[in-house]
């Protein structure tokens, strides 16, 4: 049964190495040529396949997946889906407007040079991370730890549904609140007129969970290359991809898949990236 599980990880794991190959093929074809005139085309298609093979190793088995597909087993796979992949396609397009705005201000070489560098801490984390791991280690702590979120705010809601009588004790606590809790109950509740509860619920949790997550650095690196659309654009893909696996049979998935094999594959995929980055750096015109 071991042996059935492992050759279903690695199957899973085929497309994205073969995503990575592809863009590293690409990368070298654009770099060896010697007009101008086709280097265009294989520039994009290197951008968006590195994106979606970065996507999908990195996002398999994560928060943002566990929430998903936790959530898709108590309501509506196409609510959980869009709700999902929404949040990180908006996630996704504001990382790479941020990256790509750090081009004004530094020049290409030098963004393609600590781009590499970010690829390579990223891959050295995380071949430390796999080595140490234990060949049967699985997602059950951060399962549990997403089913106590999500219970959580669950009670929350309860809560705010108990108490939606007394606006003048609403108001005071959201006056002691802070910032970020203000804009999200703002949200929250402008997205409750034209969403379910549910949806917004699902929306900002995968939000949250997202934000500052080893994903979203790599897109805002990323996107300092010209090609950032297609980096955003591959991005996308890689995280609705993810999001309907995890729909679909997300928690079944997560269980069954090696958490040392994604971590190791990721590692060498992100050393792939710095090599390729920093390549990059020493060899552009500008």
């Amino acid at each position: 049964m071991k042996h059935i599980i492992k050759k279903a990880s690695v199957l899973t794991l085929l497309p994205l190495i073969a995503a990575a190959a592809a863009a590293a093929t690409s990368a070298t074809s654009v770099d060896n040529a010697e007009t101008p005139v086709d280097t265009e085309g294989p520039a994009h298609l290197k951008s968006f396949l590195m994106s979606i093979s970065m996507i999908g190793l990195s996002e398999i088995g994560d928060k943002t997946f566990l929430i998903a597909a936790l959530m898709a087993m108590r309501h509506q796979r196409l609510l959980v889906f869009s709700a999902a992949a929404t949040s990180l396609a908006i996630m996704t397009v504001l990382s790479g407007v941020v990256g790509h705005s750090v081009v004004a201000f530094l020049s290409e070489r030098y963004t393609a040079f600590l781009a590499g560098m970010l690829f390579l801490v990223f891959g050295y984390k995380l071949t430390m991370e796999g080595l140490e791991m234990s060949k049967d280690a699985g997602v059950e702590e951060e399962m549990a730890e997403v089913e106590e979120e999500i219970a959580v705010n669950d009670i929350n809601k309860g809560m705010d549904d108990v108490e939606k009588g007394g606006e003048a004790t609403h108001a005071k606590q959201l006056r002691n609140s802070s910032t970020v809790t203000k804009f999200l109950h703002k949200f929250r509740e402008l997205a409750s007129f034209m969403f379910s509860p549910v949806w917004v619920q699902i929306f900002l949790m995968v939000f949250l969970g997202e934000l500052g997550d080893r994903s979203q650095i790599s897109i805002i690196a990323m996107a300092t290359d010209s090609d950032y659309w297609f980096v955003i654009a591959g991005a996308v893909v890689g995280h609705a991809i993810c999001s309907g696996l995890a729909v679909v049979g997300g928690k079944l998935l997560a269980t069954r898949i090696s958490i040392r094999t994604i971590t190791l594959a990721s590692s060498f995929l992100f050393f792939i990236f710095a090599l390729l980055y920093i390549y990059q750096a020493f060899t552009i015109s500008n």
